[in-house]
């Protein structure tokens, strides 16, 4: 029972959609402005740069949180696992938005560095590696997001640890799969 919470607690913390509350704040709804995206970066673009710096840091922190609620929840680090790869896909899929959201990239950054900060900077590596490579932003962190199961594996060296790198990648990868030919 206590992993259920840990997996449920992760996915309403991912789930908060900071971007879309800043946005009624200031009168304005983010999911029909700008990309319709709601995270970090739409919400620097149409609300300006301090709200979307602070839902940048909300998004972030609530990964970090879903890790650290999700172990103490179910009293094992596998908890944690859980709860952050369902922050990753609760951000993705509100249940506050009826299954929109963002697109996953700030909580993954709190999650990744939550379970293993060496993961942040492999997420990084792979981007910076991937970006070279295609100079596309979006195919960049869809490609670095593959590498996510296969780091976390190495690091962790775990089947949980696959399995959360999947948690994370496969949010990711859906969202970003629809700008591959986007310009960048």
């Amino acid at each position: 029972m206590e992993w259920m919470y840990a997996g449920l607690a992760g996915y309403l913390l991912g789930s908060l959609p900071f971007a879309y509350w800043f946005g009624i704040l200031q009168n304005k709804n983010l999911l029909t402005e700008g990309s319709g995206n709601i995270g970090a970066r739409n919400a620097w673009r149409v609300l300006g740069a301090v709200p979307g710096l602070m839902v940048l840091v909300l998004d972030i922190a609530k990964g970090l949180m879903a890790v650290a609620l999700g172990e103490f929840l179910a009293q094992h680090p596998g908890g944690g696992l859980l709860g952050g790869s369902l922050a990753v896909w609760g951000h993705c899929y509100s249940v506050w938005l009826l299954g929109r959201g963002g697109k996953g990239i700030a909580p993954s950054l709190g999650v990744l560095f939550a379970v293993h900060p060496a993961l942040l900077g492999v997420a990084f590596g792979s981007f910076g590696l991937a970006y070279l490579l295609t100079r596309h932003p979006y195919r960049s962190v869809l490609l670095s997001a593959l590498v996510f199961p296969l780091a976390s594996s190495s690091l962790g060296a775990s089947l949980a640890y696959l399995w959360f790198g999947f948690g994370v990648a496969v949010p990711v990868v859906l969202k970003h799969l629809a700008d591959w030919n986007r310009r960048p």
